[in-house]
């Protein structure tokens, strides 16, 4: 349901909110050698990220990127929605297209219940939370 894109974008920002470095900003290079993701793939992703005001970079040997904001005032809604925008919220989960209301689907009202739980799920998870809740001694590596 998300994206692979939105997945790396989830776990480089679960990366820069466990590593905050004293300058702040983390080469994408770095990162993507840490979580296995071609920089040029991750460099994608940080643009949308950025785009938004998720996070910010900055140029040159010292550059890289960096949380906009504490790790406790971005929540795993903001990253969805950046990288794959609202549908996983507000879209039919076997795609069809019309599906409403009007004209649900086989699975419309079940679905419409999940879909506003999961959505209220990732609306209250923040980096933060993930990182003090069971995830405090995880290292996000991959390789």
């Amino acid at each position: 349901m998300l994206s692979q894109a939105c997945k790396y974008g989830l776990l480089a920002m679960l990366y820069l909110a466990q590593r905050q470095e004293p300058s702040g900003y983390v080469s994408v290079q770095t990162i993507g050698k840490a979580l296995c993701i071609s920089p040029a793939f991750l460099t994608k992703v940080f643009q949308r990220l950025t785009d938004v005001g998720l996070t910010e970079s900055m140029k040159g040997p010292r550059g890289g990127v960096r949380l906009a904001r504490g790790p406790e005032q971005i929540t795993l809604a903001d990253i969805v929605r950046a990288i794959d925008g609202d549908e996983l919220f507000t879209q039919c989960i076997l795609g069809l297209p019309g599906c409403g209301e009007d004209k649900p689907c086989p699975v419309h009202d079940q679905w419409r219940v999940h879909r506003s739980k999961l959505q209220q799920l990732f609306e209250s998870y923040t980096l933060d939370t993930l990182l003090h809740k069971s995830l405090s001694d995880l290292r996000l590596s991959f390789c």
